[in-house]
């Protein structure tokens, strides 16, 4: 049954939240007046608002109209990995404040900074379109930017009290066969349906390198959850963090690996750099990641099967809510169907065939 809706939000904030929000934003010293607001995104997914405070333009960042269990709980871990980041060479938007308060909007939710900009899984700024120097530089410094993250001091910080005890690497496996064990515990899902999952597990289990060096992991690092710059080939800031924990960052290299807008793309990321071409190849990408002070590792084709089969564990999600009755058919074919592309890519790696070298 789908979780009951949060008052006064629809996929953008209607008047009773604006004013909620007004009084609390007066409460805390940080503005008098909410205008323009615009959705950026909503929907199934976490809600993105673009607003002014007092002509001043901002973004508020709450959880979907359909709450998970855990929604207040991925809100508050971004909160500490942008109060991590704080003052890195990491971009990130800057975060202005954040609500845990649960009687003000009904959900925790924070404001940040509206970061300057342009998404490539939506759009293209015209200098990328002019110049292929811009298209092939930016994915060098997009890879170097990834390094940098699983570099950031994360000791001491906000987002320490997040690190969970144990191996992170030793608990992979275990949490994605349970994550595909109760989709097929659910009416409708077939045991079948994503074919080759348990037989990449038994060989992940097979192949795991010995140990990691802990470093940020952002957990879902692809040129659609970054913002790119628009005069200079740059990232403006990564951003979708809620998937973010204190890891392997060496994860974060295999699924920049496997999502690299090139064949094979399997989520279709950065639709309009694909199109116009002349990127970087991913080996270029990974010399770029090492250059800027990233692991050069002899384990790489192990994280890209980790990052085919986490990846695809988790957007099958979709599939199994679809088939619950709490996602649209159109999302839950779309991404299954991406994520048995990810389990055929994964068994070619696996066997020796690598197809994102």
């Amino acid at each position: 049954m789908p979780e009951p809706m949060v008052p006064g939000i629809t996929g953008t904030l209607d008047d009773a939240a604006i004013a909620a929000l007004t009084c609390w934003l007066r409460a805390e010293g940080l503005g008098d007046t909410v205008g323009d607001v615009v959705p950026l995104a909503g929907g199934s997914q976490n809600i993105v608002v673009r607003l002014t405070i007092d002509g001043r333009r901002m973004v508020v960042r709450r959880p979907p109209p359909h709450p998970r269990h855990n929604s207040n709980r991925t809100m508050q871990r971004e909160i500490a990995v942008l109060r991590t980041l704080a003052g890195s060479d990491v971009p990130h938007p800057p975060l202005v404040a954040a609500c845990e308060d649960l009687d003000v909007l009904g959900v925790v939710f924070y404001l940040m900074e509206e970061v300057d900009g342009f998404n490539p899984g939506n759009e293209i700024a015209p200098a990328y379109v002019s110049d292929p120097a811009m298209r092939y530089q930016v994915g060098l410094n997009y890879a170097a930017a990834v390094a940098r993250l699983g570099q950031a001091r994360w000791q001491g910080s906000a987002l320490e009290s997040w690190r969970r005890p144990g191996s992170f690497l030793e608990r992979q496996v275990p949490q994605w066969r349970s994550a595909v064990a109760a989709y097929r515990q659910q009416e409708g899902y077939h045991h079948d349906s994503l074919p080759g999952v348990d037989d990449l597990c038994d060989w992940l289990e097979a192949h795991q390198p010995d140990g990691y060096e802990p470093g940020i992991v952002h957990g879902d690092i692809h040129l659609n959850n970054t913002m790119l710059r628009r005069d200079v080939p740059d990232v403006a800031a990564f951003v979708d963090w809620e998937m973010c924990t204190i890891g392997d960052p060496l994860l974060d290299l295999g699924w920049m690996l496997v999502c690299w807008p090139l064949d094979p793309n399997p989520l279709g990321s950065a639709g309009h750099l694909a199109e116009l071409g002349g990127l970087a190849s991913r080996g270029e990408l990974f010399e770029a990641y090492v250059a800027a002070g990233g692991q050069r590792t002899p384990d790489l084709e192990w994280y890209l099967v980790l990052a085919c089969v986490k990846l695809g564990v988790v957007i099958e999600g979709t599939w199994a809510r679809y088939l619950a009755g709490r996602a649209t058919r159109e999302a839950g074919e779309r991404l299954h169907a991406s994520a048995v592309t990810l389990m055929g890519l994964g068994a070619a790696v696996a066997s020796g065939e690598n197809p994102f070298r």
